[in-house]
């Protein structure tokens, strides 16, 4: 391992500080604490996210014909809000909705962020052009080479610096932070050798699937995507990700935490039984 051993002294009181982030699992002991520690302060930090909440969702009707799926309420707020409290949390502060269906309900709801403690941007697709083209709509408006870009129909309690921090020390275009599931025929399925995707399928037929790996919803991005998404047409980063993943420049970031993905009533009952306001 490129690793060298290194003696330190600090107070007794810091290392009780450094002691209480040993869970065992994500941080083995001490040593890993420091190490973690020392590794966030020295990333690159990423402040701009763009959640895709343009959707018509199809597939909650009648439901979407009154309200868009992101304002649906679970645990007491509605689901762009526990995406939101996510971002903030993580210090991502900078935010871009892409809204198209109902949009404006949601630009009601939220204004320009400052009461939830985030500045809020918004783009409007005045007619649907996928999520490719929904994310080339806020590319004038992403200042940093790394952003976000998450759907605004996810519940996920990931730790975002985690995930950017392993973005960081990759080589590729874009990261998707990957979850598994024992179905993966209405998920995007891929198939990982090491950290890179080797393999991208957007909801491979059932008895067919490779893997139990699915995209999440969830991606860290170089701004270099752009160069990967048409313009002028539809588009979406679901069909980009397989060129990638053949080209080397997609890896994958598995986490083990929460996370449902609210697409059909069913799903939505789920997340109404199982999610917790923390």
């Amino acid at each position: 391992m490129d690793r060298e051993r290194i003696t330190i002294t600090c107070k007794k009181s810091l290392l009780s500080k450094i002691d209480s982030i040993i869970d065992g699992v994500n941080i083995r002991n001490r040593s890993h604490a420091i190490e973690y520690l020392i590794t966030q302060s020295l990333v690159p930090q990423v402040r701009q996210a763009v959640i895709l909440a343009g959707g018509k969702g199809l597939n909650m009707r009648p439901f979407t014909f009154e309200m868009p799926k992101g304002l649906f309420p679970v645990a007491g707020k509605p689901i762009l809000e526990h995406i939101v409290d996510l971002l903030r949390n993580h210090s991502i502060v900078d935010i871009i909705f892409s809204i198209g269906h109902l949009g404006e309900k949601i630009r009601e709801y939220f204004g320009d962020g400052k009461k939830f403690g985030v500045k809020i941007t918004y783009v409007l697709e005045e007619k649907e052009m996928g999520t490719g083209g929904a994310l080339l709509l806020a590319k004038k408006h992403i200042h940093s080479d790394t952003f976000l870009a998450l759907h605004g129909d996810i519940l996920t309690d990931i730790n975002l610096s985690d995930l950017v921090a392993f973005h960081n020390e990759q080589d590729s275009v874009a990261t998707l932070a990957l979850t598994s599931v024992v179905d993966t025929s209405n998920f995007g399925e891929v198939v990982l050798h090491g950290t890179k995707i080797t393999q991208f399928r957007e909801k491979p037929q059932k008895g067919k699937q490779t893997s139990q790996l699915v995209n999440s919803g969830l991606y860290v991005l170089r701004k270099s995507i752009f160069e990967h998404i048409p313009h002028g047409t539809v588009s979406h980063l679901e069909d980009i990700f397989p060129t990638l993943a053949q080209e080397g420049k997609l890896t994958g970031f598995l986490f083990a935490g929460k996370w449902i993905d609210i697409g059909t009533p069913k799903s939505y009952e789920q997340a109404i039984t199982q999610w917790r306001e923390k």
